[in-house]
């Protein structure tokens, strides 16, 4: 599943996240959502989250 609608992300979820400067590279790295921080409820490029790790990232990919 994408990332892209705010409504299936929740806190405590396991996503793939792609981080401001790996943006080129498409490198992902995992982690577990903290926060949700967009407001709107889709984007187009994922939904920016914080994850426990503190990473910022938008969401590519929501893992099981």
């Amino acid at each position: 599943m994408n990332g892209q609608k705010r409504a299936d992300i929740k806190p405590g979820i396991k996503v793939s996240v792609v981080q401001k400067q790996d943006q080129r590279s498409g490198k992902l790295t995992e982690g577990v959502v903290q926060r949700i921080l967009t407001k709107s409820p889709t984007h187009p490029h994922g939904i920016k989250v914080m994850l426990e790790s503190g990473i910022v990232g938008r969401v590519k990919e929501i893992l099981n």
